[in-house]
């Protein structure tokens, strides 16, 4: 939370963050709207939201407890797949394949965004992201650089990469960090 680390007064928007957590775990931006089922996008942003929350203000117990549950859900569903097994192969809502690594990835969720989440909360990885931990190592071309798979629309000030199919030195930075976070899991 960017008002966090300014020193703003945040907890409505953290307590309202709690209290919109979906039983599953995660969150919808459409659950005030009757949605009952989590979403990875949205999910992803509270998560990021809650930890940066953490970090600043030294946290809140019941914050903590929040936010584990959602990466819970995101471990549950190894990341990609719906609570029934099933690949995930496209979001609903823009269409995007969370198989394809953006960056900046605004609100979108991808698996690289999930996976460097986790590795940033200090998650022990365990078998659950094994399998997109794969997937993110077949990404890496033979110079040790990931492409820039898809760009979101929105407005950069600086441009920060070559454009779609090029290496991407935010998405290879990522990806490394990811790599290495699980390779010294033992």
């Amino acid at each position: 939370m960017a008002g966090a680390y300014f020193g703003q007064d945040v907890h409505g928007i953290i307590d309202r963050l709690r209290n919109e957590q979906l039983s599953d775990g995660g969150w919808n931006c459409e659950a005030p709207y009757s949605s009952t089922r989590s979403s990875f996008n949205t999910t992803i942003c509270v998560l990021e939201g809650l930890l940066e929350y953490e970090r600043a203000t030294g946290g809140r117990p019941e914050v903590t407890e929040a936010r584990l549950r959602g990466q819970e859900f995101l471990l549950e569903r190894r990341l990609l797949r719906r609570s029934t097994g099933e690949m995930i192969e496209r979001d609903r809502k823009g269409g995007t394949a969370w198989t394809r690594f953006a960056f900046p990835t605004w609100w979108h969720y991808d698996v690289l965004r999930g996976l460097d989440f986790l590795r940033s909360a200090g998650v022990t990885p365990d078998e659950r992201v094994a399998e997109v931990i794969d997937l993110v190592a077949s990404k890496r071309d033979g110079e040790g650089r990931w492409p820039l798979d898809t760009r979101y629309p929105g407005v950069m000030p600086v441009e920060i990469d070559e454009g779609e199919g090029r290496p991407s030195r935010w998405n290879t930075l990522r990806a490394l960090r990811v790599l290495d976070w699980y390779s010294a899991r033992n």
